[in-house]
C-alpha cells in the first residue's frame, strides 16, 4: 500500500508516517521498483496502536519499547502495565501539586480582594505576593 493510501486509511499524514518510520516505530517498508514505499496492510493496525498509545499518554520512546517487545515475539502486557502504573503515579503527584497551587492561589485571591492598592508603600513590590506579616502598608 502506498503512503498516501496508508495515510487515508490511518487518518494520519504521510509526513507523520515517515516520521514514525524514521523514529523507529515502523519498520522500513519494502520499496517498489520505482522506489516508492510499499507498506504491508498490517501497518495500518500498527499506526492505530501508536495513535491509541499516544492517546493514553505514552511517549514515543515508551511506545517504541512496547513495539520492540512485540516485534521480538514477547507479549508486552507486563511492560505496558508498568508504564500505565508509572503514568498514573505521575498524574497523582501532579494533581497533588496542582491542588496545593490552587489553594495558594485562592489565598492570594482573597488577599488581593482585601488589598487597597492606595495603601501600598513604595518600598514593597507587591503586598499581595509578600508573605503574610512581612508587607508594610
Amino acid at each position: 500500500m502506498r503512503i498516501g493510501d496508508l495515510a487515508a486509511v490511518s487518518g494520519l499524514t504521510a509526513k507523520t508516517i515517515r516520521f514514525y518510520e524514521q523514529a523507529g516505530l515502523l519498520p522500513a517498508p519494502p520499496r517498489t521498483p520505482g522506489g516508492y514505499r510499499n507498506y504491508p496492510e498490517q501497518t495500518a493496525v500498527r499506526l492505530g496502536f501508536i495513535r491509541d498509545a499516544q492517546g493514553a499518554g505514552l511517549t514515543l520512546a515508551e511506545i517504541r519499547s512496547v513495539l520492540a517487545l512485540r516485534d521480538g515475539g514477547q507479549a508486552p502486557c507486563a511492560h505496558v502495565t508498568a508504564l500505565i502504573d508509572q503514568h498514573l503515579a505521575d498524574i497523582e503527584r501532579r494533581m497533588a501539586e496542582l491542588a496545593k497551587t490552587r489553594a495558594a492561589l485562592g489565598n492570594l485571591a482573597r488577599r488581593a480582594a482585601a488589598t487597597d492598592p492606595a495603601a501600598c508603600a513604595a518600598d514593597n513590590i507587591c503586598t499581595i505576593l509578600a508573605p503574610p506579616g512581612t508587607a508594610r502598608p
